[in-house]
């Protein structure tokens, strides 16, 4: 709940405010440019420029209070939309372009909370594993990463061209 709640309504938002400005052709044309550039680099493993995105982290400070509602708080508030912490995968900037596609606020908004509320239970559903694993558990999640990468980059593909398809059939 911690972080369902935040998520949905940061994207419900940003769904809502970037369809009010009627950018779906312009963001289609970007879902085109961005997904070949970094499907094509993360489908490959060929060195690029690094997926957009923060490096920051939740300061320690933040989180290592006694209190357990506060720190879900932070945490829920900060990593369950995930556009306040790093997010290794390019995919997850082509979700924001995506959002700006849809060209209706209210379907917009229903979109992106949708997809807060899948960002937020990837989140849970990952700590939940890392808190089972042990330190050996590292090196699988490391080569399930490199594998995550280039089924992330053959995604950004597949959306680059139904977005290429998609301005075609509008023109």
């Amino acid at each position: 709940m911690a972080y369902a709640v935040p998520a949905v309504l940061v994207w419900a938002l940003l769904g809502l405010l970037l369809n009010i400005a009627s950018l779906s052709m312009t963001a289609l044309a970007l879902i085109v440019a961005y997904g070949l550039y970094y499907g094509l680099v993360e489908a490959t493993s060929r060195p690029g420029l690094p997926a957009p995105g923060r490096t920051w982290q939740v300061p320690a400070g933040w989180v290592d209070q006694p209190s357990p509602w506060r720190r879900s708080l932070v945490w829920g508030s900060l990593l369950g939309p995930g556009l306040a912490t790093r997010n290794p995968y390019a995919g997850f900037g082509l979700l924001l372009l995506a959002v700006a596609s849809v060209g209706n606020p209210a379907a917009g908004a229903i979109f992106a909370a949708a997809i807060g509320l899948l960002h937020a239970a990837g989140r849970v559903l990952a700590l939940v594993r890392d808190l089972r694993g042990t330190p050996a558990d590292y090196l699988q999640s490391v080569l399930r990463s490199l594998r995550w990468r280039s089924l992330d980059g053959f995604a950004l593909l597949f959306f680059a061209g139904l977005a290429a398809m998609t301005i075609a059939l509008r023109l």
